[in-house]
């Protein structure tokens, strides 16, 4: 047996010399002394079209003074990059890295806006789609808006997953231009086409409830008129009530 104990030690041994000598071939010198001329900045898209811009990046960067450029490979602490930006309120996660040649790489996945509040309190913000409140911006976001009685929990809880859904669908992304949330917690759909409300009730079984109102645009609203009901409800399973105008 201790032949064997013997044989261990020495593999240790030669795997630890291995990994130093491997440490100090691949990091050499001349390679922690090359200067950053390069940072290259990569924001990660959505469904819906975010805040961020490389240039705010940068912006940040030189305003918590941890821009790279100009400083040798050793110098620059990729780590306090990413802390610096992802403490910020517009930013979900940041990746950074050196590449051989010089350059470091920044990669950003941003929070992602999702609908836009306006509440009968007059309060006005963005929700992302973990339904947070995200900062005003000076950028508009194209986005759908909910509009009546929205407290920062339905925000949360109701709104968001109710955006979530609608963005997800090609269709439905173009369709729906704003949701609107009567006292009670239920849903009013304001479509871009047609010149009609639609009621679904409370946010609940909305897959159901909004595969069921396709149904209807494609064989009943394209024969009858987009124009001939103005309020459709889809509230309950398995029937459509219409109102004519």
């Amino acid at each position: 047996m201790n032949w064997k104990k013997a044989l261990l030690i020495v593999a240790d041994v030669l795997l630890g010399a291995y990994l130093v000598v491997a440490v100090t071939a691949f990091n050499k010198p001349e390679d922690a002394a090359m200067v950053c001329q390069q940072v290259r900045i990569t924001i990660a898209g959505d469904v819906a079209e975010g805040f961020l811009t490389t240039a705010d990046v940068e912006r940040m960067l030189k305003a918590d003074h941890i821009d790279p450029r100009g400083l040798a490979l050793g110098q620059i602490n990729t780590r306090q990059i990413e802390e610096h930006l992802q403490a910020k309120a517009l930013i979900e996660e940041a990746q950074c890295y050196t590449t051989q040649n010089g350059n470091v790489c920044i990669n950003i996945r941003q929070r992602t806006p999702v609908v836009r509040v306006m509440a009968q309190n007059g309060d006005d913000y963005y929700v992302d789609n973990n339904g947070q409140p995200l900062p005003r911006s000076s950028y508009t976001a194209n986005l759908m808006v909910a509009t009546g009685y929205i407290t920062p929990r339905y925000a949360e809880q109701r709104l968001a997953p109710m955006a979530n859904l609608i963005l997800k669908d090609e269709f439905w992304r173009s369709q729906v231009v704003q949701l609107n949330i009567l006292r009670d917690g239920s849903v009013e759909l304001v479509p871009r086409v047609g010149d009609h409300i639609v009621y679904l009730g409370q946010p609940t079984g909305l897959t159901r409830k909004l595969s069921r109102l396709r149904k209807f645009y494609l064989y009943g609203l394209s024969q009858a008129g987009w124009n001939k009901y103005s309020r459709i409800s889809v509230e309950f399973d398995n029937q459509i009530i219409c109102k004519r105008r």
